[in-house]
């Protein structure tokens, strides 16, 4: 039933750069307010697993408050795929497992020099999980 999601051989080294930066809402180097900022689109959106739909600004408080807490965040990334759709312009999709709860993520990124720049992300809950 699912596609055979294999990334062309141009984009692998996008591929490569992009997975040093995702789960970007997860890792512990990014979160800082300073660095997120320098990451996060200034129009950056976001839709959650639950199917809602979040701004920069919410997400970014979201963080700085779970930073504060500082509450372990046990994580497990795979499955990654890039894709140009257009100059300068990526899709990276992954599965995240969180303990038993397994999301699958997508996020554009836009590479604006020596940058990166989040433009939008996705969670999906997988409630199926054979």
């Amino acid at each position: 039933m699912e596609p055979k999601l294999v990334t062309r051989p141009e984009d692998r080294a996008v591929l490569e750069e992009l997975k040093r930066r995702e789960p970007i809402f997860h890792r512990p180097e990014f979160a800082a307010a300073a660095a997120l900022d320098e990451l996060v689109a200034q129009d950056f959106w976001e839709i959650g697993a639950s199917g809602r739909r979040y701004s920069r600004r919410y997400v970014l408080e979201t963080l700085a408050a779970r930073a504060a807490e500082a509450v372990a965040d046990e994580w497990q990334a795979s499955d990654f795929h890039c894709r140009a759709l257009a100059p300068h312009l990526y899709l990276l999709t992954y599965t995240l497992r969180q303990g038993a709860r397994v999301t699958r993520r997508a996020s554009l990124w836009r590479r604006e020099g020596e940058l990166w720049k989040i433009l939008f992300h996705q969670g999906t809950l997988v409630e199926d999980q054979e």
